[in-house]
């Protein structure tokens, strides 16, 4: 199981990587065109306004990031020798949680206890 863990897992960051970048550089295009403009976009009646853009590329860059921290955290699991195993209550993380959530860090008891 570790060596198909390992390459779903550098798979996932380098997505996870892909998306962070790209909610970034849109983010700074943002900025960029905001700072060089003072339209009113708030109340333009024409598509979205900068505001709601800037909270959407915000969401989507912090939901990378996290998950990017997950499969960080999961490859130092994995390298450690305990990827796969609760860190809650030691027991092993079954096969098929682990299959939906390769960084899962918590068994399913676990999980729901801690609302995860």
């Amino acid at each position: 199981m570790t060596p198909d863990a390992r390459v779903l897992l550098e798979e996932l960051r380098v997505r996870a990587a892909a998306r962070a970048a790209s909610a970034s550089h849109a983010l700074d295009e943002l900025v960029h065109d905001r700072e060089s403009s003072n339209d009113d976009d708030e109340h333009d009646p024409e598509g979205v306004t900068l505001s709601s853009e800037w909270s959407r590329l915000s969401a989507l860059q912090a939901d990378a990031a996290a998950q990017l921290q997950q499969v960080d955290d999961a490859l130092t699991r994995l390298a450690a020798g305990v990827y796969g195993v609760c860190t809650s209550c030691g027991r092993p993380i079954p096969p098929a949680r682990l299959e939906a959530r390769p960084f899962a860090e918590h068994c399913v008891a676990c999980a729901e206890r801690l609302g995860r």
